[in-house]
């Protein structure tokens, strides 16, 4: 087991490029390697926007607050959440064997990425797995699916941040939602408590937003990076804050965006923000509770977001391993 570790932190030390070696910052398919399955990316340019929620707009909770002006770097996010489809090919693949791919910005040891236990129930609910997104993941086995794709293509993907992800979501506007303020519009770009019908849909069958990404609002809440906390954005007033990420340090709350299914309309405006419960695994029925599964949260999913400029190996080790260690 150490011997693949230090073989993880070689190939992660070696693998970094700069952004001039990367591709060109133009929509593109990463396709999973010994599959049929690939995940669009879609590019994000990176700029400044006030993060928050305006103290008169309808459904503003306290934790949006104060407002502040936050720069992102550019980056990719996902065109679409990620799917049963590919995320099951984590679940399932054994990753004993598998090449590591050259020529990408990382080269992961793919033996050192953690495997999830096997789901103890059908995680779907019932509610559809052939183009529905994937759900009932805790934050930790986003975060390893992310390490795992990283391993197979040789790109660095990871959760984004809540700054990302509402960045993307306002997609240059800064209305309550993506294409403006007017709630009665919400049924042509979202799932949610009105529309769904009782569960999540298949994805991208809505509008998607003036940057091409799909379900953004509704569907299934996606995990952030962050650790959620009500009072974060009072440390940023009155300067603009530089690409923030709330480094997690405890197990409970994470923060999610988006809203859901099940969620009223002003709970997918673009500034909503949810912190995760302890109760999510409340019927799971082993002793310790599982570290990759939620049974009371059919209503979480993920998508990924890749960094245009990679960062330095040792951050990307660190995140990984941080990432484990806070499990």
């Amino acid at each position: 087991m150490r011997y693949r570790y230090l073989l993880f932190l070689f190939f992660l030390t070696i693998g970094v490029t700069s952004r001039g070696m990367a591709q060109e910052f133009v929509p593109y398919e990463e396709h999973i390697p010994e599959s049929e399955e690939s995940i669009e990316m879609v590019p994000v340019e990176g700029g400044t926007f006030m993060m928050g929620s305006p103290e008169d707009e309808t459904g503003r909770e306290a934790d949006e607050g104060p407002r502040n002006k936050v720069k992102v770097d550019d980056f990719w996010m996902g065109k679409y959440e990620i799917t049963w489809q590919e995320y099951d090919l984590f679940v399932e693949e054994k990753l004993e064997n598998v090449s590591t791919p050259s020529g990408g910005e990382v080269n992961v040891e793919a033996d050192a990425v953690s495997l999830p236990t096997p789901p103890y129930i059908d995680m779907s609910f019932g509610m559809g797995r052939d183009g529905y997104p994937a759900i009932n993941m805790t934050q930790y086995a986003a975060i390893m699916y992310a390490k795992w794709l990283t391993a197979e293509t040789g790109h660095f993907y990871r959760l984004p941040t809540e700054a990302e992800w509402e960045y993307a979501c306002r997609a240059g506007g800064n209305s309550t939602y993506t294409y403006g303020d007017d709630q009665s519009e919400l049924d042509k770009y979202a799932w949610y408590k009105g529309n769904s019908d009782g569960g999540y849909q298949k994805i991208g069958t809505k509008e998607p937003n003036a940057l091409g990404i799909y379900d953004i609002h509704g569907n299934v809440a996606e995990w952030t990076m962050d650790q959620y906390d009500e009072n974060y954005y009072e440390q940023f007033e009155g300067s603009t804050a530089d690409n923030p990420w709330l480094k997690p340090e405890e197990l409970y709350p994470r923060s999610l965006r988006g809203g859901s299914w099940q969620d009223e309309p002003a709970k997918l405006r673009c500034a909503e923000r949810r912190g995760s419960e302890a109760k999510w695994k409340q019927l799971d029925p082993q002793l310790p509770k599982s570290l990759w599964w939620l049974t009371n949260a059919p209503f979480v999913g993920f998508r990924l977001v890749r960094p245009a400029d990679p960062p330095p190996q040792q951050e990307i080790e660190e995140y990984w391993l941080e990432a484990i260690e806070d499990y």
